[in-house]
């Protein structure tokens, strides 16, 4: 039996699904609280439990999550008992060394970049959106993070890198400390294929191939059309013209997240043909631009909490719903990245019509190591905008035809559940 301690966390529900789907017995425990990857783990049949000793039994294999540490109940009970404890990612290299790996690294798109892929090549795969998947297939791609170094316990085949930037403020020193972790996981890694178009990623030795719009890429993307159905690109491949997409698709960093992929298939012998075909399909991964429609409003639910991440969203929904007002409803994560881009988060959202802000999510942090460090340090830099609680749906409702733009990697479904049923119950 596999017990692991904070099942719910997205890479550890991805986990215990795709070991359930290899035969493994497997079981968990976390916070009451409602999470979005309980769906993933109920339609597997795992079950979840609230923490307890009394669920740490004798003859278990223990996987830790990585935010729980040794003040966890049933992590002390496991040491206790002297049973055998293996973290997220020792675990993930032990399943994934049996197949074809392809890590999808970058501080930004590896969810998408890894949903897509995982698409194209109907493959097994283990995505930091809590979802899973063990098939017949050779290949495996996993999503491999690079907080606290984590993806340099991976064994990749190819590597992919989106791009590189300065995150996760609260373990790296800065944007140098970040760039010799990236070069690390390079150097463990047998074919790295990297986005050309970043700076950062131009100071890595060893990239085997490059991707991108400019022209020191071998898979480049040229005359790139953007419009409110999609976009269209030309692919060149070592400077020849080879194919053209149309996809539907909105934003730049979707030209780039296809560009990876189209890239590892072209490497593995994948006709351009079936690739294009698989893109098309394409329905977008869980909590990246999810869109309800509501009346004539649309409701969209992203991930995005990084400064980048904000803008290229916004951008991509200009371009999708070019008539419609952007009211964007932001929820800040962590007091370290607020601390370290409060000015850049305001920029990027100053892009919308109007801002909403809500308080800092902490995830791992406290209040009391950050006392000086809100919400409102955002807001002060905001051009429109004012605060907001989650149970204010009263400051939504007097929009029309407009996007609500929800981002926070925190689960707001609650939130806009509640509003998209009141935004139905008043009409237009």
């Amino acid at each position: 039996m596999y017990h692991f301690i904070g099942i719910k966390g997205s890479g550890m529900s991805s986990l215990a699904i795709i070991m359930k789907q290899l035969g493994y017995d497997v079981k968990g425990s976390d916070y009451e609280k409602h999470y979005f990857t309980e769906q993933g783990l109920k339609e597997n049949d795992i079950k979840i439990t609230p923490f307890d000793k009394e669920n740490i039994k004798e003859g278990m294999t223990i996987i830790q999550g990585n935010m729980f540490n040794d003040d966890n109940i049933e992590v002390k009970t496991a040491k206790k008992l002297n049973l055998k404890i293996h973290s997220y990612q020792e675990m993930v290299d032990y399943i994934t060394k049996k197949f074809n790996l392809i890590a999808i690294s970058g501080t930004h798109g590896k969810t998408t970049t890894s949903s897509l892929l995982a698409h194209i090549l109907d493959s097994n795969y283990l995505i930091g959106d809590g979802s899973g998947k063990a098939n017949n297939s050779a290949y495996f791609v996993l999503e491999a993070c690079e907080y606290k170094r984590h993806f340099l316990n991976y064994h990749p085949n190819y590597t992919v890198i989106t791009n590189i930037d300065l995150d996760h403020v609260d373990y790296y020193k800065d944007i140098e400390d970040v760039i010799v972790s990236y070069q690390e996981f390079v150097n463990k890694s047998n074919i790295v294929i990297a986005c050309g178009d970043d700076d950062n990623i131009l100071k890595l030795k060893n990239i085997k191939y490059l991707y991108g719009t400019n022209d020191n890429n071998y898979f480049q993307a040229r005359d790139i059309v953007y419009n409110k159905d999609g976009l269209s690109f030309d692919l060149y491949i070592d400077k020849k013209k080879m194919y053209h997409f149309n996809l539907p698709f909105y934003g730049k960093h979707m030209v780039l997240n296809s560009l990876a992929v189209i890239s590892i298939c072209y490497l593995e012998k994948i006709s351009l043909d079936l690739v294009n075909e698989k893109l098309k399909t394409f329905k977008g991964a869980k909590r990246r631009f999810n869109e309800t429609k509501v009346l004539d409003n649309i409701v969209i639910d992203d991930y995005a909490h990084h400064p980048n991440e904000i803008k290229s969203t916004i951008e991509a929904t200009r371009q999708k719903y070019p008539d419609k007002k952007l009211i964007t409803i932001f929820e800040p994560h962590t007091y370290s990245r607020t601390k370290e881009f409060y000015r850049e988060i305001a920029d990027s959202l100053n892009k919308s019509d109007y801002t909403y802000i809500m308080d800092i999510y902490p995830s791992r942090e406290k209040q009391d190591d950050y006392p000086e460090i809100t919400s409102n340090m955002i807001l002060k830099k905001i051009n429109k905008g004012e605060h907001i609680e989650n149970n204010e749906v009263n400051k939504l409702i007097k929009y029309n035809n407009a996007v609500l733009l929800f981002m926070s990697p925190n689960d707001l479904s609650e939130f806009e559940n509640k509003y998209i049923e009141e935004y139905k119950n008043i009409g237009v």
